[in-house]
């Protein structure tokens, strides 16, 4: 054997930054106030409403002004990382981000409180891609990118149950307002951080190439209706105006876009990105497995406080063992297994673990146990998504041009977004009607029956659920063939050593 082979350097490339694993606490800590943000203000919206004086039908732009934004402007965002050098955007994302977080936290009027969490999702937008972008370039070796994902995808798939307890705990304790604080000290220091370990890589301004303002106006603007309009239907229903003529806008302009990005030169989002199978493939299994891990959150959230009555910190920590497994299920078992077998192998077994997961959870009744019917659930809801995300967040932008990680970056973010939206106001929509259906013939007056009435809204809509996931796992078995190339899993004595901190 060589001794002069040096481990931590990808084949045939320059040497690895020693600073890497630094580089990717940082990146890590960026991505989990961006997922846990869409979480943490759920719990402490029963108290910012009163604070504020929110009527209940305004009370959902809590969420949706973030939500709208981030999802609306990521293609923006992913080509702007490109463009201007994602080290720069990062940094300008995380400094933003903390700007409008104490903004909400000063909120006056629930009217700043809105233009704060549209803020946070704009700046989010930046930030998001340029993390994913970050994490693709700094780690080539394919052991430690796989380890590097892992961790990435577990904070992905974990995140949101880490921003109920947060939630849960600041509002407790300190006060809602606390809930966007935090990410003040948080954005601040991993910029910092950011500053000194990330390698400079903005372009020159007389290299740059020009931005592609209709394909922004065109893509953007399609996202945006697609999930203002998805949001709204949880409160409208899926037939009314409003919804419907902001579906057919979106689709409309998104339609445009596609037509208008196939004759741009300097695209917004090259659509050989979108049309290579690995890439397309892992995009639509992340959001349709998302859509079901929202609802997940959705119904859980509402009957452990609402039927169980558990207390919104209770709430938050019967999350926990989801997050352990997702955790361990990325890092310990995809992480490891991603140089060796195809991710075919990984995301279709993911997506089938957490499709029996709401396939547990479609037994749910009023009476059932913590142990008994949630905890197996949340087990193999997180077991599962830890297989998926892993794999697909690096099929995201695994081969593509360095100029265009961005753009790549930014198609899965947004199918995250998009999926989240679109779920979260499907299966709401579903659970409620369910309910009302149930109650129509029923003594509606009585406690009770409210409950199972309720209850089996979510338990109907669980089963939808669980019909995308399944549906995702043929998607991924017909569409990702991506297969470890020989040799990646060469040296993995050699590559596990080089695992650890520089």
């Amino acid at each position: 054997m060589s001794e002069t082979h040096a481990p931590t350097a990808a084949a045939d490339g320059p040497p690895a930054d020693p600073r890497r694993w630094w580089a990717l606490a940082v990146i890590a800590i960026a991505q989990l106030m961006i997922v846990l943000d869409a979480t943490i203000v759920n719990v402490a919206l029963p108290s910012a409403q009163h604070d504020l004086g929110i009527s209940d039908g305004n009370r959902q732009w809590v969420i949706t002004a973030y939500t709208l934004a981030f999802g609306g402007l990521l293609l923006l965002g992913g080509r702007i990382g490109d463009l201007f050098g994602r080290k720069r955007t990062f940094t300008v994302g995380l400094l933003g981000f903390a700007l409008a977080s104490a903004i909400g936290g000063f909120a006056v009027d629930p009217a700043m409180l809105f233009g704060a969490r549209a803020l946070q999702g704009a700046f989010g937008a930046v930030l998001a891609p340029s993390a994913l972008s970050l994490l693709s370039n700094t780690f080539s070796d394919p052991r430690e990118r796989a380890t590097a994902f892992g961790i990435f995808g577990a904070i992905a798939g974990g995140g949101a149950a880490i921003g109920f307890i947060a939630g849960g705990l600041l509002t407790e304790y300190l006060d809602w307002r606390w809930c966007l604080f935090v990410n003040v000290p948080i954005a601040i220091g991993a910029a910092l951080g950011a500053f000194s370990l990330l390698k400079r890589d903005h372009i020159d301004k007389g290299h740059r190439v020009k931005l592609d303002l209709p394909g922004a106006f065109l893509g953007c603007g399609g996202l945006l209706a697609i999930v203002y309009g998805t949001s709204e239907a949880s409160s409208r229903g899926w037939g009314d105006w409003l919804v419907l003529s902001s579906l057919c806008l979106g689709v409309a302009l998104l339609v445009v876009f596609v037509l208008v990005e196939r004759r741009t030169e300097h695209a917004l989002l090259p659509l050989h990105i979108v049309a290579d199978r690995n890439r397309g493939g892992a995009a639509l299994s992340v959001g349709l497995a998302v859509v079901g891990m929202f609802g997940l959150f959705l119904f859980l959230t509402y009957y452990l406080q609402g039927v169980k009555g558990y207390s919104p910190l209770k709430t938050g920590i019967s999350y926990l063992p989801m997050t352990a497994a997702i955790i361990g299920s990325s890092t310990g078992i995809a992480a490891r297994l991603m140089t060796r077998i195809p991710s075919r192998a990984l995301i279709v077994p993911g997506l089938l673990l957490a499709a029996a997961g709401m396939a547990w959870l479609t037994q749910m009744k009023v009476d059932s146990s913590y142990l008994g019917m949630v905890l197996p659930a949340e087990l193999l809801l997180g077991a599962g998504m830890g297989l998926v995300f892993m794999p697909s967040m690096s099929l995201a932008t695994l081969g593509v041009n360095p100029r265009e990680v961005g753009a790549a970056s930014a198609t899965i973010n947004s199918s995250q977004q998009v999926g989240g939206s679109i779920g979260t106001a499907l299966l709401n929509t579903i659970a409620a009607s369910i309910t009302t259906s149930y109650l129509a013939t029923r003594d509606a007056r009585n406690a009770l029956v409210r409950a199972q009435g309720t209850v089996h809204g979510f338990a109907v809509a669980t089963g939808v659920a669980m019909g995308i996931l399944l549906g995702a796992a043929v998607i991924a078995f017909l569409m990702v063939d991506h297969r470890p190339a020989p040799g990646e899993a060469a040296g993995e004595k050699e590559a596990s050593e080089a695992q650890v901190l520089a």
